[in-house]
């Protein structure tokens, strides 16, 4: 039971150099492809993204602003990726029902929700102060 933990027992932590980072980009994009194909909610965030980076390079915004924008949307699919993780985390263990399964599920709901929020509030303000300058 005092067995010592050795990263030599572990059978996934043994990629080095460039086979490790080969692996580590085909791992992400694998993440991406089920995340498109099998999260409708990564689906609409990654389209409100594919509309709201064009955007932003129309805008007369200064490099500060541009990357707020910018990041306050990726942002958005960061959380969405990992809540995701959570979710497949907590239905890998099981779907029976259960208020900690449940808490978790909701934590990460709320994280996205709060990056959602950022974004929005980050474009609202920066775009009112586009107006203002304007008029």
């Amino acid at each position: 039971m005092n067995e010592k933990y050795s990263i030599d027992q572990n059978p996934h932590k043994g990629n080095k150099g460039i086979t490790r980072v080969f692996r580590a980009a085909v791992n992400s994009w694998n993440g991406l492809v089920f995340a498109i194909r099998e999260e409708s909610a990564f689906r609409q965030e990654l389209t409100l993204t594919c509309i709201l980076i064009p955007i932003s390079m129309l805008l007369p915004v200064n490099t500060v602003e541009h990357i707020v924008l910018i990041s306050s949307v990726i942002l958005v699919l960061i959380v969405e990726l990992l809540n995701s993780s959570v979710e497949a985390a907590i239905d890998r263990i099981s779907f029976e029902k259960h208020d900690l399964s449940q808490r978790a599920k909701d934590f990460g709901s709320a994280a996205v929700m709060l990056a959602l929020i950022l974004c929005f509030f980050s474009w609202v303000y920066i775009l009112i102060t586009i107006f203002q300058s304007n008029y």
